[in-house]
Formats: C-alpha cells, sequence, structure tokens
C-alpha cells in the first residue's frame, strides 16, 4: 500500500497526473492553509475565499494533467487562485471598508497563531494597498516566492514586480509609523 503522507511532493504530483485522487488529495492538504490565506487576503472575506479556494482545487484536479513541469506545482495553483480571487473581486466589485474584524478570521483554531500586539494595524495596513500590490506581497509571504517566480505568474517584468513589491512595503511602513514613503 502506498504511503501518500510521507511520500515527497514530487511523487505525489506524478500520481495525480495520472488520476490518483489521494495522491491529489495529499497535495491539497500540505498547501490548504497557505492557498486560503492568500485567498482571503486577497478578497478581504471569508466565504469568498472559501469559494475561491474551493473552485482553485476543482479546476487544479481537472486540469493537473496539463501540469508541464512538476516544480512548478505551487505556483501553478496559486495562479489558478489569483485568477479565481480576481474573476471574485471583479464580480463583485467590493471595494467596501475593511474592519478590523475582517482578517481576523486568519489563523482561526486549535493550530492558530499568537495574537501579537499590531496584528490588526499589519492587517489594515495590507487592505488599504491596491489589487496588484496585495497579489505581490501575498505571493511573497504567503508563497514564498521570488519576483522573478511572481513576474511568471502575473506576466510582468520581474524589475516591475520588485519595484512595486519595494513600493507597497514602503506604504505598509507609513501606515505602521515606520518611515516615511517616498516617491
Amino acid at each position: 500500500m502506498y504511503d501518500y503522507e510521507n511520500s515527497p511532493e514530487p511523487d505525489l504530483i506524478r500520481r495525480a497526473r495520472r488520476g490518483d485522487a489521494k495522491a491529489f488529495a495529499q497535495l491539497y492538504s500540505r498547501i490548504y492553509k497557505e492557498l486560503y490565506k492568500f485567498a482571503l487576503y486577497m478578497t478581504r472575506h471569508p466565504q469568498e475565499a472559501e469559494d475561491a479556494v474551493s473552485e482553485t482545487v476543482v479546476s487544479a484536479y481537472e486540469n493537473i494533467s496539463a501540469l508541464r513541469k512538476e516544480d512548478s506545482f505551487r505556483s501553478w495553483i496559486f495562479t489558478i487562485l489569483n485568477n479565481q480571487c480576481r474573476k471574485r473581486l471583479t464580480k463583485n466589485k467590493r471595494e467596501t471598508p475593511v474592519s478590523g474584524e475582517t482578517y481576523a478570521h486568519i489563523g482561526a483554531g486549535a493550530e492558530s497563531e499568537p495574537d501579537y500586539a499590531g496584528q490588526q494595524d499589519v492587517r489594515q495596513a495590507f487592505a488599504e494597498l491596491d489589487e496588484e500590490e496585495r497579489m505581490i506581497i501575498a505571493f511573497s509571504v504567503f508563497g514564498g516566492y521570488q519576483s522573478d517566480e511572481i513576474a511568471r505568474m502575473l506576466g510582468k517584468n520581474p524589475a516591475t514586480v520588485r519595484s512595486r513589491k519595494s513600493r507597497a512595503l514602503g506604504k505598509m511602513r507609513v501606515r505602521l509609523g515606520g518611515a516615511k514613503e517616498t516617491d
């Protein structure tokens, strides 16, 4: 019997590409939290985030045979999620003010992170970024992607991504009472 839980990611990806649903489920279980956090920060609504992740997983499962390189699974699924989030934002055109409670769901539950002082301020600073800045920061922070990888996912130049990331972090610093923003 195959040990899905302790299998390396490339093996699971190969199995999933051949139609092994258990392998895909294991891949999903390893990345769910990152996907949900990304979606929540992008959509700013827990239900929208859950729906975006659900649609992403269905789409990824249906299309995993199209995945060209096993080592790009994470960027591939985050790209699908990013597209789902953008579609939802466009469809709903939600630009409602963000309260501190909007992001309070992140980390909720038994495995939640400690509630550090200033966490709400960081969430509010993030919420004030425009959509593209939030995507870049979210890919960087939650996905752990480098600028060149983010650039490929967003169809942008890596230098542009680095510049926008730097500018977004600067805006957040200003909002949090740090260094002054320069333009």
